[in-house]
């Protein structure tokens, strides 16, 4: 199955042309829509849906007193579902004391090094995943509103560009499957939109949570490139730029997907 997704791959990449049309707002589709009916249930009922057991960890953790100064998240935030409503919609957004952007994750760590003298996370930790899918939980049914900052135009831009660009041995962009292709198969599974809109997410493939950032970063090793790393500036650029294209669209975190 594998070989014969790599060279279907290697068939687009020598087939289709360097740039591809943006899918219009009205044709937008989250990859919920290509699941089967019964993942779909899967993710709709929270007692079945296994990203809330990350979720119910997350709970924990923002109970938890940490570092130097024996703070806990509720101790400056209070109520989760209150003080996070919206706050995941938003993300990545741009951070004054860096002067760049930064998402959820990196967010979250910032808060453990300044307020909590803590250390922070590291990427794709079980602890991470579960306090971003709790914080990003409070979002869910809301619409995302990433990238109205005019601080994140860069960003966006450059995170646009490394979309469209081709890379890797199989000459691929991210844009010649998810904005060309989105409607057919590979290797009989469907080519979705690459909209952001579950996570971090609980994939059945993985048997895990994890971020867009291990989603793309999968994508890279798939079409033969070298990946970026965790927490890159263009990761952070895609991820800005797919938020921004998905703006509008509704959160469904914490989402399921095969």
């Amino acid at each position: 199955m594998r070989r014969a997704a790599i060279a279907i791959l290697a068939l687009l990449g020598a087939a289709l042309p360097g740039l591809a049309g943006e899918i219009g707002e009205s044709a937008r589709r989250s990859g919920y829509e290509f699941m089967s009916a019964d993942t779909k249930a899967m993710q709709d009922d929270d007692t079945a849906n296994p990203a809330m057991l990350s979720v119910l960890d997350g709970e924990t953790l923002w109970r938890t007193k940490a570092g130097t100064a024996g703070k806990s998240c509720s101790d400056c935030h209070g109520a989760v579902d209150v003080s996070m409503k919206g706050v995941a919609a938003r993300y990545p957004a741009f951070n004054a004391a860096s002067g760049a952007p930064v998402d959820l994750g990196q967010r979250v760590n910032l808060c453990r090094r300044q307020h909590q003298e803590a250390e922070p996370f590291a990427p794709e930790s079980r602890e991470l995943l579960a306090l971003t899918a709790l914080i990003a939980r409070q979002s869910r049914g809301m619409p995302i509103t990433a990238g109205d900052d005019p601080r994140l135009a860069p960003s966006v831009a450059h995170g646009r560009a490394l979309f469209m660009q081709r890379q890797g041995q199989l000459n691929l962009a991210c844009t010649n499957c998810h904005d060309d292709n989105w409607d057919k198969h590979l290797a009989g599974s469907a080519i979705t939109q690459a909209q952001p809109t579950g996570y971090p997410i609980y994939r059945l493939e993985w048997q895990a949570m994890g971020s867009l950032q291990r989603r793309l970063r999968g994508c890279m090793n798939g079409v033969r490139a070298e990946p970026f790393a965790y927490g890159s500036a263009e990761f952070i650029a895609i991820e800005a730029y797919l938020m921004q294209r998905a703006r509008g669209m509704v959160l469904e975190t914490p989402a399921i997907r095969p």
